[in-house]
């Protein structure tokens, strides 16, 4: 016996949207042997757009019971039965999560008019319910109603099971099948093709828009996992892939890269973390009113043109130290104390005095321009070598000033170049602050980095 369900929703994303209006026709595969359709009392405000699409408004529900009234009726209509619906992820996922609001559990074994769909009349342009009702000659009555919806994926489904010549239903039923963990707009064929290498990876909407940009070891075990994924923002992504795209790229840092680069390139809907870029800092100089040129650290954001860069106070304060104790710099004029008295470091006689007064701002400044010159001399050119994509060539990844500016790949038994040459096979790219705390990073936890430096003469 079959339950083929559509619910109607407010319309608010992710674990808000409530259901304001469900039907549900119990069919035993060859026709319709009992019925149920009830509006819902959502208990919030039903999305001005959504009314528009359904004619469902607040008015219209203010008086009907609320899920967990009919929380028990719903149960029944659907227990020991295969759960259909059109997207059937979407409506199954809602009706999860109202159930759990009413402190009852929710699971069925499930199937999707729109994979089935794919499998069974192949080649169609469009799977939504109005376009493949329309190809096949189903009439609907109210569109985008519950009750509406529901008669006319009763009708699709038994055309389904006249045309399913190849088992295809048995097959999805099947727990094993892994078809039913793919989102219902994404064709088999793919998700197949995806490789099992590291990378990039787009979710792409029927629009053809990027709404997620991804980066993986293994790509296509990656991307099964967030299909698997029953948090309201995977099921949402997921409900609206309909195509995926991919980018190899051999290494996992330059996955890492090339995420961070495309996320800020497109912006996608569902990278909501990447896209805010990490907090920095930048080294600063300026003079006082006494003449003397006092370095410190300010939020990057504050900062006109910075000495370096830096994604935590404790980078600064550790880099100025270092200063310091190589320029015999005053932690007072570097922003490491406060205290208008004698600095620690003049204790130890690092300091040579200018915090009391025993030291002309002309000599003390000229070891500060010597260090800033230092901090600038010390940007480094070199090139990464990691992994290529295939076991014939290798990867390189080129750092200048250090700034990412490119990459590109040679072939595995290139003989040795000289760095100039090596340019040559690099592809310039955008520079974002996230790439360089990543480079940072994958620097400063290896060992054994394969480092090509580039020579100054």
């Amino acid at each position: 016996m079959y339950a083929i369900v559509d619910v109607e929703t407010t319309g608010l994303g992710g674990d808000h949207n409530r259901i304001t209006e469900i039907a549900i026709a119990i069919h035993d595969g060859k026709r319709v042997v009992e019925e149920f359709h009830s509006l819902v009392n959502p208990g919030i405000p039903i999305s001005p757009y959504v009314t528009g699409l359904t004619g469902i408004d607040n008015d219209m529900v203010m008086n009907s019971p609320a899920f967990a009234d009919l929380a028990d009726t719903i149960e029944q209509y659907t227990k020991d039965r295969i759960f259909i619906a059109h997207n059937a992820g979407f409506d199954y996922h809602i009706i999860r999560k109202e159930f759990q609001r009413a402190g009852m559990e929710f699971r069925r074994k499930k199937l999707c008019t729109v994979k089935l769909s794919r499998h069974i009349f192949p080649g169609l342009r469009s799977y939504s319910l109005g376009k493949l009702c329309s190809h096949l000659g189903i009439a609907i009555r109210d569109r985008h109603r519950a009750k509406g919806d529901t008669d006319a994926t009763v009708i699709l489904f038994e055309k389904l099971l006249q045309h399913d010549h190849e088992d295809i239903i048995s097959k999805q039923l099947h727990p094993r099948s892994g078809e039913s963990a793919l989102p219902s707009l994404l064709p088999r064929e793919v998700f197949d093709r995806l490789p099992e290498t590291p990378g990039i990876y787009y979710f792409m909407d029927q629009k053809d828009h990027i709404i997620y940009v991804g980066k993986a070891i293994n790509i296509k075990k990656r991307v099964l996992g967030h299909f698997y994924d029953k948090k309201a923002k995977e099921i949402a992504m997921s409900s609206e892939t309909a195509r995926i795209d991919f980018e190899e790229t051999g290494s996992e840092l330059l996955a890492l890269i090339r995420e961070a680069a495309e996320i800020k390139k497109h912006y996608p809907r569902y990278n909501t973390a990447q896209k805010r870029s990490p907090k920095a800092f930048g080294i600063i100089s300026y003079t006082d009113r006494s003449g003397i040129i006092h370095l410190g650290y300010s939020p990057l954001k504050q900062v006109r043109q910075p000495l370096k860069v830096f994604y935590s106070v404790t980078g600064c304060i550790a880099f100025l130290e270092a200063l310091c104790e190589k320029f015999d710099l005053c932690p007072r004029f570097t922003q490491l104390q406060s205290n208008s008295q004698t600095c620690s470091h003049y204790r130890i006689r690092n300091c040579p005095g200018i915090c009391r007064g025993e030291e002309a701002p002309e000599a003390y400044n000229k070891r500060v321009l010597q260090s800033v010159r230092a901090i600038r001399d010390s940007g480094k050119n070199f090139m990464i070598v990691e992994k290529g994509r295939t076991s014939d060539e290798k990867a390189l990844i080129e750092i200048r000033d250090d700034h990412y500016s490119g990459h590109g790949f040679i072939p595995a038994d290139q003989s040795v170049l000289h760095y100039g040459e090596l340019q040559h096979f690099i592809t310039a790219r955008q520079h974002y602050p996230d790439i360089q705390q990543i480079i940072g990073t994958y620097l400063d936890r290896g060992k054994n980095r394969n480092i090509i430096p580039e020579k100054k003469v």
